[in-house]
């Protein structure tokens, strides 16, 4: 089962506050940017053939609306304190299942393709662990176990070698597989700016386009 946490996109990028703001980007223009992708990240998943179940884990309207336009399955995340706890409970949902794996990645990698997602399911081994981490090599932006709850998951920007080590200890293979368009989640100015100018017209991107990036050079060059 592939497991999206999202959080409430009404609070989202707030680590991109400090320069929308100056920019005039207040948190509406955040919250569009998350939706948008949110959206694109969907959207990809949604053109892999054959994929497996996919669920949102997630209270935000949006995000719950989205899904169900897309016959997509919504996980209550029970009012769950962090993206950590959701993916916790979601994980536990997915034993009781039966499932014989999960996937989890982020909301925030309007870049992902259908074929990055396929290519995971494919290397991983029946009973092992697939890692992809984030453009910085500090996130974790893809996450897949079998099974389900081989080893903990634990969210934050530095989670990719606490999860490498956590899935080497378990003494089954691990994989790490370098896919730009899942590395690639917007967290920062950077992050934004590269989105911009990567080949392809995903909805993030035109939003980002129409948007003048020029304030976020700038601020980025004087650090």
């Amino acid at each position: 089962m592939i497991l999206i946490p999202v959080k409430n996109l009404a609070h989202a990028k707030q680590r991109l506050a400090p320069l929308f703001d100056q920019s005039r980007f207040d948190q509406s223009r955040r919250t569009e940017l998350a939706q948008a992708m949110l959206t694109d990240v969907l959207e990809a998943i949604n053109l892999w053939t054959n994929r497996p179940p996919v669920s949102l884990v997630t209270d935000d309207a949006f995000a719950i609306e989205l899904a169900r336009n897309l016959n997509l399955e919504v996980i209550p995340n029970a009012g769950a304190k962090s993206e950590t706890d959701a993916i916790e409970m979601a994980t536990r949902l997915c034993e009781q299942r039966g499932s014989k794996f999960s996937l989890v990645i982020p909301g925030d990698i309007p870049l992902v393709k259908a074929s990055e997602l396929e290519l995971i399911v494919q290397s991983a081994s029946p009973e092992g662990s697939v890692l992809v981490a984030s453009s910085d090599q500090r996130g974790t932006n893809a996450a897949f176990r079998s099974p389900c709850g081989l080893f903990p998951l634990r969210f934050g920007n530095d989670s990719f070698v606490p999860h490498l080590a956590a899935a080497k200890a378990t003494g089954k293979p691990c994989t790490i597989l370098s896919l730009p368009g899942i590395a690639l989640d917007i967290d920062t100015p950077s992050d934004l700016q590269q989105l911009a100018a990567a080949p392809g017209e995903s909805r993030t991107q035109r939003l980002a386009c129409q948007w003048d990036l020029t304030p976020f050079a700038t601020a980025t060059n004087d650090r």
